[in-house]
């Protein structure tokens, strides 16, 4: 697991981070924008719930925003909205992330809030009825669009029934059973300040907004997170068709991979950019769309947590050409475990995948979000330029050590929705 720095003020080219007296993290980077972003991620997600309670987490993300002990859910709805600025939340698997986008001038109004949403949360019985609605229509939403819902399912397989497995929604027995009181004690036991990172996006300077947040943190008590996280069971490969009334065949292919900490993490990455990145140029969107008019999206994902991974290539094609698709990618993983990138061949890979990359840092919302998830876990962020640089040591052998150990045929389940 990663460690942290002692509480004393560290920095790098585009970051600063800190940690408070209370033990909560600050880490700060410089935008000069007019608009500022700031909020706290907390380590805590969908697979800290508790056996019978799945979807817990998602339910607490929403009722902080139903009332504190100093507001009622109207008020802190209105608190931004009144100034233009904006309240926001995620919850993932092993985090859950609560933030604001607001203008540089409203920086404490937004830092406040954000306190009090994450100390003084009441979960009102009535709000609570209320919002258990509106989650349930979110699940009953979510269940009729197989092309997200493979996803989940195909992550639930994988890891047979262990917490990172299970839906973030939950089901609706699972919503039912959950109370206010269940969402209080998760919040008293995991929203504690050496368990979560207060992130800062803007130009307001770093000292102001640390004194700020030193000012609010107050409201944090001082019990310490107990983690009970549990090893994820081990891994079979499988083979699964579920017949339902879709118009077109929904299918992923993929398994298990690595944790976010290891170094075999970024030449994966790079691997399922060039089989099917974003890029119109990939590999497979070029064999399935462009060529043979198989698929309208064909996608790679890789998500790495603390302690294991998922990946997969996900398609959605007609019943006729199902098939078709699945020889199309298996063909395409054994040339990628077969025969070694050229020289040219891996710079275009690399030169596309560092433009995607340093493109995606332009959207400084989702930038602010994944700075306060990684300092979570690593206790530090990387830089671009450091990005570029693991990104420029990949060397074929790399990409032909990870294909071998993740594509391989012993390794590949699969899913259908038809």
């Amino acid at each position: 697991m990663a460690t942290f720095a002692p509480a004393m003020l560290y920095s790098n080219s585009e970051y600063v981070w800190d940690t408070l007296d209370c033990g909560i993290r600050i880490v700060y980077r410089y935008a000069d924008s007019d608009v500022s972003y700031c909020g706290f991620a907390v380590n805590a997600g969908t697979r800290d719930e508790e056996c019978g309670l799945e979807g817990l987490a998602h339910y607490v993300e929403h009722m902080l925003f139903k009332g504190t002990r100093r507001r009622r859910a109207w008020h802190i709805l209105n608190r931004m909205e009144r100034v233009g600025g904006e309240i926001n939340a995620y919850t993932a698997k092993e985090e859950t992330v609560v933030y604001s986008v607001f203008l540089e001038r409203d920086m404490v109004r937004a830092v406040e809030l954000m306190t009090d949403i994450m100390c003084n949360s009441r979960f009102p019985s009535d709000e609570s009825i209320r919002e258990k609605e509106v989650i349930a229509d979110e699940i009953n939403s979510y269940r009729d669009n197989p092309a997200e819902l493979i996803y989940d399912e195909f992550e639930n397989l994988v890891f047979d029934g262990h917490p990172l497995g299970h839906n973030i929604l939950g089901d609706t027995d699972s919503l039912a059973r959950i109370s206010p009181g269940d969402g209080k004690r998760f919040v008293k036991a995991l929203y504690t300040p050496d368990n979560c990172v207060f992130f800062f996006t803007g130009r307001t300077a770093f000292d102001k907004v640390s004194r700020c947040v030193g000012r609010f943190s107050e409201r944090f008590g001082s019990d310490s997170a107990v983690l009970d996280r549990r090893p994820p069971v081990s891994y079979s490969r499988f083979d699964r068709c579920v017949t339902s009334d879709n118009h077109q065949a929904h299918a992923i292919i993929g398994g298990r991979c690595y944790d976010m900490f290891c170094e075999k993490r970024v030449p994966l990455l790079l691997a399922c950019n060039i089989l099917a990145g974003p890029g119109m140029n990939s590999r497979l969107n070029v064999a399935l769309r462009e060529k043979r008019g198989y698929v309208y999206t064909v996608e790679s994902v890789v998500t790495c947590y603390t302690d294991t991974g998922i990946w997969g290539i996900y398609f959605g094609t007609d019943h006729s050409t199902l098939n078709r698709c699945f020889s199309i990618v298996r063909k395409n993983l054994d040339k990628m475990r077969r025969d070694a990138l050229s020289a040219s061949a891996l710079n275009a890979a690399k030169k596309q995948f560092v433009g995607q990359l340093a493109i995606g840092k332009e959207n400084r919302e989702n930038l602010a979000t994944a700075d306060g998830k990684c300092f979570l876990h690593f206790g530090k962020c990387d830089t671009l330029n450091d990005s570029i640089a693991k990104i420029e040591r990949i060397s074929s052998s790399d990409i032909l050590e990870v294909a071998n150990e993740i594509f391989s045929e012993e390794m590949l389940s699969s899913l259908v929705l038809k």
